[in-house]
């Protein structure tokens, strides 16, 4: 396979992310796309580590893959949180939990 194949794919995942980011209203929504504009970063990275022959892009996607565990983590939390004080994950409600 080609580099460009993965390139190709790694920019319409990134597209739907960045898409579903700034459409969504919904925070579970909103927390998937961030985790597709994450994945396409690991694929963009393990592409080119692989074209350059080197183990360094795999070493970043597996630091990335933690970054997005502890992003799920703590981005569930806070939409439980927010589900329990406003009956609703709309992430325009956010707002209104200033303390």
């Amino acid at each position: 396979m080609w580099l460009n194949q993965f390139l190709v794919l790694s920019a319409v995942l990134f597209s739907i992310g960045v898409y579903g980011v700034l459409a969504r209203r919904n925070g579970v929504l909103v927390l998937m796309s961030i985790e597709l504009i994450l994945n396409a970063v690991n694929i963009n990275l393990v592409a080119f580590g692989s074209y350059v022959q080197t183990v360094v892009g795999e070493v970043f996607a597996l630091f990335v893959i933690t970054v997005a565990a502890a992003e799920v983590g703590v981005g569930l939390a806070i939409l439980l949180l927010l589900y329990r004080n406003r009956r609703s994950v709309d992430i325009h409600d956010v707002d209104m939990m200033k303390g």
